[in-house]
């Protein structure tokens, strides 16, 4: 299933995850480096929490994908740590605007106020696509109504690691600023300031290719209500984030 640019009428229903209470995310006690390698002992204090809800394709067997992932923050940004199983990695599009989806990437859904709501047009929320090569891309408005796809490299840094043996498991770490949605690229606005209490709409989603045209699955960590059978919704409605609430 390709993504898009057509405006979207739906009328997207909440989710149970977005009903539910936020997850925790511990503040870093001390600074994070991204370097792949995520040895720092504030790592020790985050939960993991599992990849784990198909969003298109099919599910596949743990050798093929599997994913698990911590977050921390402080002042300044968020921090993930992914750990993920993936025995073919595909980045096939040099054009890093080009059909990104389909390339093996991280997607990171965030809604500085978890207000939800549509964000094709708008950054009311951002879905960043953090590919293999580092790249992050979004779909941003454009000034006569419309849609592109916008290279967004200063809103987020990350480097992954792979192990050496069977099997092979990779190491993602990640820190990424929170915008308001008064963002535009044309016309950018500082990052959010983060502290205790405060309350995000978060979901996070990994493509997986292994080597057709079009990635064979997605897979997120919340469960999305399908709308006419389509669970892919993220990257339109922030409604169906789930919430992370920053705790000291």
């Amino acid at each position: 299933m390709k993504k898009v640019l057509l405006a979207a009428g739906l009328g997207v229903a909440l989710s149970g995850q977005s009903l539910a209470a936020p997850t925790e995310v511990t503040k870093a006690i001390s600074p994070i480096v991204i370097d792949g390698i995520a040895d720092e002992a504030a790592w020790d204090k985050a939960q993991w929490h599992p990849l784990e809800h198909l969003m298109v394709g099919t599910m596949p067997i743990p050798a093929d994908f599997s994913g698990r992932f911590k977050m921390l923050w402080d002042n300044d940004q968020l921090y993930l740590q992914v750990e993920i199983i993936d025995d073919v990695l595909i980045d096939s599009h040099p054009n890093p605007l080009l059909t990104y989806w389909d390339d093996d990437c991280l997607e990171i859904f965030i809604d500085a106020d978890a207000s939800g709501g549509n964000h094709l047009k708008s950054y009311n929320a951002f879905a960043y696509h953090i590919a293999l090569d580092g790249n992050v891309v979004d779909i941003g408005p454009t000034d006569n109504g419309g849609q592109e796809f916008v290279l967004l490299n200063d809103h987020a840094t990350s480097r992954w690691t792979r192990a050496d043996s069977a099997p092979y498991q990779i190491t993602w770490e990640v820190s990424f600023r929170v915008y308001p949605d008064t963002f535009h690229h044309n016309k950018p606005v500082p990052p959010e300031s983060l502290s205790a209490e405060q309350v995000l709409g978060f979901m996070l989603a990994y493509c997986d290719n292994d080597g057709s045209e079009e990635r064979e699955h997605f897979v997120g960590s919340h469960e999305v209500e399908p709308v006419n059978g389509d669970r892919n919704l993220g990257y339109i409605d922030a409604s169906v984030f789930g919430k992370i609430k920053l705790v000291d």
